[in-house]
């Protein structure tokens, strides 16, 4: 009996024992989506404390592997029970050890199950509060119940979903199946669960990726823009080993036309394609025309999945030749430093300067590679006028320069610019 005795409270100690994973975060967090999660979780006393126990397990592990935090995902977790209970906000944890600690900390309300009152507060929770894109941002509502009188809750759960809010549901109960199905967004396969509280843990990918899906942060976005240059950036949906992405890239024409893939002379389009690995998430665009209109498109090649294609448009800038713009600095009796722009490494191979004191001074001349953009002149003679000449010598041939008066009085400065 003894031994009977003491088997029973192993198996009980092994049964209650947490999880590992409610405190283990992922090295590589899901970096892939934006939006806002809402946990609405039956508390009431219709829910025993070991059921509440394995869901708040089962939201840990759900939860563990995304990214949190503005832009990116917010989750909050409201609770049912006779008054609803805001157990944290969508602004309440950035990081996943503070929301794992929030979970674990999590007691169970008891009481009637008031699903009614609570989904009143979830709508103001995720109201389309914001600007410009905050407004644009997928909205989540993951309702965690045991299907024991859930109470009226078709009106507020339509009231959601016509606020654009998608809502899924887990059920540890087979009761109210018409309430829940008539409740969760399309489609019903993969956001209205059936399961029993022991084998919860079978339905946490594929509730991951239904939740994914729907705040997957698909965009290409144009982050910087020169005459020559442009950099895209994404937020990666591939890895290393399931697949590569290929960058298509040309010119409009106007009007808005693509011109021609293979970039012939009858469009007089250039058509480009780079192929970058699974693990890259931006590109740096170079050789581009400037004030010129394009196109470019991101295609996810994957081995496991079809992925959408990703566009954006751009406009590179008005070409403006350095050197554009000349300061003098630094001057004393002997010295002057002199600084030009715009850096323009891409397209000047090198800067030369010449310098000499007026009117009829010996010409210095010093010369410096194309990534330079200021020198200090030394030697010089004291309270005198110098003429200063900066030539930027291009890959292609072509030259530019700019003149500027300086003067080696400290204290003193006289700058005049003469555009050559």
């Amino acid at each position: 009996m003894m031994g009977w005795f003491g088997f029973s409270c192993l198996l009980f100690g092994v049964l209650l024992r947490p999880s590992n994973t409610q405190n283990v975060v992922p090295d590589a967090a899901l970096n892939c989506c934006e939006g806002d999660i809402l946990l609405l979780l039956d508390s009431s006393g219709s829910v025993s404390s070991y059921e509440f126990s394995r869901l708040l397990r089962f939201l840990s592990e759900l939860l563990l592997p995304f990214s949190l935090g503005q832009g990116q995902v917010r989750v909050g977790l409201l609770q049912v029970g006779t008054e609803p209970h805001l157990e944290f906000g969508l602004d309440a944890h950035s990081t996943q050890p503070g929301l794992q600690g929030a979970l674990q900390r999590t007691r169970q309300l008891q009481g009637d199950t008031n699903t009614e009152s609570a989904l009143i507060l979830a709508q103001g929770l995720l109201a389309r509060t914001g600007v410009g894109d905050e407004t644009k941002l997928p909205k989540v509502l993951v309702w965690l119940t045991d299907g024991v009188e859930p109470g009226v809750v078709d009106v507020p759960m339509a009231e959601l979903r016509t606020a654009g809010v998608s809502v899924l549901a887990v059920s540890t109960g087979h009761g109210n199946y018409q309430v829940l199905r008539r409740v969760v967004t399309a489609p019903i396969e993969s956001h209205l669960y059936f399961v029993d509280i022991d084998d919860i843990s079978i339905i946490t990918e594929d509730l991951r990726e239904a939740i994914i899906e729907l705040i997957r942060a698909e965009g290409l976005r144009v982050v910087e823009v020169s005459s020559h240059s442009a950099v895209l950036q994404w937020r990666p949906v591939l890895s290393a080993n399931t697949g590569f992405y290929e960058v298509h890239y040309n010119s409009m024409l106007p009007g808005g036309g693509k011109g021609q893939p293979s970039g012939g002379a009858s469009s007089g389009v250039q058509y480009h394609r780079r192929t970058l690995p699974g693990d890259a998430s931006w590109i740096k665009l170079s050789g581009l025309q400037p004030d010129t209109s394009y196109t470019a498109s991101l295609t996810p090649k994957s081995n496991q999945d079809y992925l959408n294609t990703l566009s954006a448009n751009f406009t590179t800038l008005p070409e403006v030749l350095s050197p554009a713009v000349v300061t003098v600095s630094d001057s004393g009796p002997d010295r002057v430093r002199v600084s030009w722009g715009p850096l323009q490494p891409e397209q000047v191979q090198r800067y030369q300067i010449e310098y000499g004191a007026l009117p009829s001074g010996q010409v210095h001349m010093v010369m410096l590679h194309g990534h330079q953009n200021t020198t200090l002149l030394t030697g010089l003679e004291q309270e005198t006028q110098y003429l200063v000449t900066i030539s930027a010598l291009y890959s292609t041939g072509k030259e530019k320069a700019l003149s500027v008066k300086a003067c080696t009085q400290e204290g003193k400065m006289c700058v005049f610019l003469f555009t050559l």
